[in-house]
């Protein structure tokens, strides 16, 4: 019997693998292949192809996330902690072309709406990070107070939306332009300092 070899080594090559084929197409087999092992040996990681397909996207929505936490960790100052923040979660995926292209095949992974996310869990964390910089922004007085839990959950939702117009509706070539508009309006608002 082989010795198990890594989770990450596991998940990049099916990533790959799903990303090529779709998840309909895929099989355990492609997979297994690709990383040179048995079929039978693969289930040792995953029960069925589905739960293996889960865990290959949670682990790819996790490495997402861990980048943009460590973007922020190398940045000092809340302001930009929060620019970096906004900015590496979304250009991320226009460096994973596998995560993209399995995105882009299955939206659901990454839905607009909160009520049928089946990486509620991932989500959830990705909001915490967002409020826990408002928190930290607002405590030093580099933020205006606000109501952390719907603001973090506003980001949020902005940031799904620029991800799902770019990545999954294939309209990358405005994301630049959507991405610095609605950065510009969350930091500086709408109105001018003497418009009250």
């Amino acid at each position: 019997m082989k010795p198990k070899i890594e989770n990450d080594i596991i998940f990049a090559a099916a990533l790959e693998v799903f990303a090529r084929y779709g998840f309909r197409k895929t099989t355990v087999q492609d997979i297994a292949d690709r990383l040179t092992m048995t079929k039978g040996n693969l289930y040792r990681y995953a029960k069925n192809k589905r739960d293996l397909y889960e865990k290959t996207v949670s682990w790819a929505l996790l490495r997402w996330q861990d980048n943009v936490r460590r973007a922020i960790a190398e940045e000092s100052g809340v302001e930009n902690q929060f620019l970096v923040m906004c900015r590496s979660a979304v250009t991320y995926l226009a460096t994973d072309r596998d995560l993209r292209q399995v995105l882009a095949a299955d939206p659901d992974i990454f839905p607009m709406f909160p009520g049928n996310d089946p990486y509620a869990a991932i989500n959830a964390a990705s909001i915490e990070m967002v409020k826990t910089l408002l928190k930290r922004g607002i405590r030093l007085g580099r933020f205006r107070k606000v109501d952390m839990d719907t603001a973090a959950e506003t980001i949020f939702g902005i940031y799904k939306m620029l991800i799902i117009r770019a990545y999954i509706r294939n309209e990358e070539k405005r994301l630049e332009q959507m991405f610095e508009q609605a950065l510009e309006l969350m930091t500086h608002g709408l109105l001018l300092p003497d418009s009250n």
